[in-house]
């Protein structure tokens, strides 16, 4: 299959954006916001950025309520009302999403799209990726001034942020007994998803 890149739109103007996808080549956005609108950055508002992408010549596909971090079904939201990114993969709504996203790369490159510029504190790299690598690809993250991000240099910033630096690739320091890069890798992906992901009011969440 071919490379999936991911980007955050940050509040980058339109021209800038654009670069961005040209630079690096990308054919296909796949937006995984669960409400493509931004009152402040209209331009990245699904009708408007869907079309300006056609104008360019990029194809447009939301899967937002699929892949987004803010789910429909109440049955991905713990009682305390935070989205729980790992029941939220089980759900028949979320692997379809990864089935259309494996379909398309199977025929050409994507970028998963969401606001956050930092790759780290997004569900796209929290609550997707984690799905993209145990299908044996390496997502790249699009950072702001069009540099790219590998998944593992990404996990190890993500397991320096949540006191895992030991296990991180070059560390100089042994492991922590127990504790492998894969096992380190999961509590640090939970204690992100506590600081980053969608909470909703507990009183909203009807089961």
């Amino acid at each position: 299959m071919h490379t999936p890149f991911t980007i955050g739109h940050s509040s980058h103007d339109w021209e800038s954006f654009l670069a961005l996808l040209r630079q690096h080549g990308i054919p296909l956005v796949a937006d995984v916001r669960s409400r493509p609108v931004s009152m402040r950055f209209p331009h990245f508002s699904q009708p408007e950025l869907e079309a300006n992408l056609r104008v360019a010549g990029i194809g447009y596909l939301f899967l937002g309520e699929e892949l987004g971090g803010r789910p429909d079904d109440p049955q991905a939201y713990r009682v305390d009302g935070l989205v729980d990114y790992r029941q939220r993969r089980k759900s028949h709504a979320f692997q379809q999403g990864l089935e259309r996203v494996e379909a398309e790369l199977e025929k050409n490159s994507l970028a998963l799209l969401c606001a956050e510029e930092d790759p780290i504190e997004c569900h796209r790299f929290l609550m997707i990726c984690p799905e993209l690598v145990a299908l044996g690809l390496e997502p790249q993250h699009i950072r702001k001034h069009g540099s790219l991000e590998a998944q593992r240099a990404a996990e190890d910033r993500l397991l320096e942020a949540n006191g895992f630096g030991d296990v991180a690739s070059g560390s100089l320091f042994a492991p922590v007994a127990g504790k492998d890069r894969a096992s380190a890798l999961e509590d640090a992906y939970k204690a992100q998803a506590e600081k980053c992901a969608f909470r909703a009011g507990p009183q909203t969440v009807e089961y």
